[in-house]
């Protein structure tokens, strides 16, 4: 039994221009520094999303991580409902059929959380399974994918799988820090789901999952929990880092299934940024084209973390159903790359 991908839902918070967001609330923020001036506009972002009003981000670098986890418990359960209620009208299921419904966040936590709102609003039978990923960061949707495959193929459910990042909650104080003009650059809120459904007609079906992680770099990329929010390091060296294992994992992943790169119909990749694009492209010699899909996500959207790669692969089957398999690829703290193959059903 396998697992098929059918329906995708999407919810996104109100849209700011980046250069808006520049002039009326970063400019100030960074001290009017031409180098974090320079980072948002090179950061490939024309737009992004926040749940956070431009006028509450000033003030919100110096909530406690408790004011912050309390707007997150406000906000985040209706976001993630709105994307849920998207798949499921895609999939054509019904609330009342999903066995397992997994969120993946690194943004906000508390208990009884956002798996429990859902659970109530929804409804979802009592007999519902609950799964919670957390604080793995931006490449947290594939795991949770393939665990949530793992359930479907397993037990002949349907079920649901919802990334939802709030990361202007973490918005950090004022600082010079070049690592955090770049952080403040490129993040931004959404909500995105994906139902799954056993053996019925879908455009894609999970086929496997693979990973690949580098322990001596695990400094170079870190989302550490403060008193003020949470905190990202970011070092110059992941681009490099990223070009150096994405092709040894890509190639391993295809050959498990006797496939090769040149048969893959598109690439799913998560776009931590220009330079990671860039990089990917070069580590997998992709043609110019290959991952427009990922650079039109930034773009329109930002970085939005876990939920940022389930937009890039809705925007791939907004073009229609893909002549061959499709890879997913998505990275974080670790360091750690994750690589899902998915294959027309």
């Amino acid at each position: 039994m396998s697992a098929g991908i059918a329906g995708i839902g999407t919810a996104l918070p109100p849209q700011y221009e980046q250069d808006w967001l520049w002039e009326h609330v970063f400019r100030s923020h960074f001290g009017g520094s031409r180098i974090a001036g320079r980072m948002f506009d090179t950061a490939g972002v024309a737009r992004r999303h926040s749940s956070t009003p431009p006028h509450e981000l000033a003030d919100a670098a110096a909530w406690s991580t408790a004011e912050r986890m309390r707007r997150y418990a406000e906000r985040a359960p209706a976001l993630g409902l709105r994307a849920v209620r998207r798949a499921l009208a895609a999939a054509g299921t019904e609330a009342d059929e999903i066995g397992l419904i997994a969120v993946a966040t690194c943004t906000g936590y508390g208990t009884p959380g956002t798996d429990i709102d859902l659970a109530e609003a929804l409804p979802l039978r009592p007999d519902a399974r609950r799964l919670l990923v957390g604080h793995m960061g931006c490449h947290a949707a594939i795991p949770a994918l393939g665990a949530v495959a793992d359930y479907v193929a397993a037990h002949d459910r349907p079920a649901v799988l919802l990334c939802v990042e709030l990361t202007s909650l973490h918005v950090q104080p004022a600082t010079r820090d070049t690592d955090q003009a770049v952080v403040h650059a490129l993040f931004s809120d959404a909500a995105a789901a994906a139902v799954l459904r056993p053996g019925a007609p879908a455009p894609l079906r999970v086929v496997d999952v693979a990973a690949r992680t580098d322990t001596a770099r695990r400094g170079h990329m870190t989302w550490r929990v403060t008193d003020l929010g949470f905190r990202m390091g970011l070092s110059p060296e992941v681009p490099e880092a990223l070009s150096e294992h994405v092709g040894p994992l890509v190639k391993d992943l295809l050959a498990r299934h006797g496939l090769d790169r040149s048969e893959v119909a598109g690439w799913a990749v998560h776009p931590g940024g220009p330079r990671v694009l860039d990089a990917v492209a070069a580590g997998l010699d992709l043609a110019p084209t290959a991952l427009d899909p990922s650079r039109r996500v930034l773009a329109e959207h930002g970085n939005c973390s876990s939920a940022t790669v389930l937009l890039v692969l809705d925007e791939i089957l907004r073009a229609g159903p893909p002549d061959g398999p499709v890879v997913m690829l998505a990275f974080g703290p670790g360091l750690t790359l994750y690589a899902s193959l998915l294959a027309p059903a």
